[in-house]
């Protein structure tokens, strides 16, 4: 059973310039999920799908290049036309789909979810934020009863999911279209996990959350 990973990367991002390859510790922005799919044994290759090849500068030398269209950088592109022309070319039994923007995310987690997919009957798997309090969708209450409120800790959890990461089996997306499947493993992530980099607001707090973690001596990996 081959599973490839692959990161969609472009250089011209509009909301925060240059995004991707911004400095994030002592490694550009880009240089961390990248590496830890490369620590992850259960993965066979590891790609980044850009349509520059600056970008093999600011990349782990172990993972593999592969060009696309620069017509898929168009702001109006769905991601979905991009991992379709990236399974298009590259075949395998499993798919990894993560993103730069995740920088925090470990290869623990990522292999935590990648062995349920391998040794279970689950088709595909996501990473997701646990929220455990009183929430709200198109002005009703979604996971409590006004008329018998519970305890917080007694409160039906929802799951959000996040950027860092998508696996799904081939056939998912090529019968059926989908990157989330039918049967799928949620890999519950911590909020240092969580922490997705859109915005200048994203990543000026993403820094000051590393000096903090190295101030504390918290084990991270950037």
């Amino acid at each position: 059973m081959k599973t490839v990973a692959f990161v969609p990367i472009k250089l011209n991002s509009q909301r925060l310039p240059h995004k991707n390859i911004l400095p994030f510790g002592d490694k550009p922005l880009c240089w961390h999920v990248i590496n830890e799919l490369i620590n992850v044994k259960q993965i066979d290759e590891v790609y980044v799908y850009c349509s520059d090849e600056k970008i093999i500068n600011y990349i782990p030398k172990e993972a593999k290049f592969l060009k696309r269209n620069p017509n898929l950088d168009g702001d109006l592109v769905k991601g979905f036309d991009i991992y379709k022309s990236f399974i298009d070319t590259v075949g395998a039994d499993i798919y990894v789909l993560a993103h730069t923007t995740s920088p925090f995310l470990k290869s623990s987690t990522i292999s935590s979810a990648l062995l349920k997919m391998i040794e279970s009957n689950y088709d595909s798997a996501f990473s997701a934020k646990k929220v455990q309090t009183f929430a709200w969708f198109d002005n009703k209450p979604i996971n409590y009863d006004l008329n018998d409120i519970p305890r917080t800790q007694d409160i039906e959890p929802i799951y959000v999911e996040t950027s860092g990461f998508f696996m799904f089996k081939q056939d998912v997306f090529t019968k059926h279209q989908r990157r989330i499947g039918f049967n799928p493993y949620i890999q519950e992530i911590d909020e240092y996990e969580a922490v997705d980099i859109d915005t200048k607001e994203d990543y000026e707090f993403a820094l000051k959350l590393i000096k903090t973690l190295n101030e504390n001596g918290r084990e991270q990996h950037v």
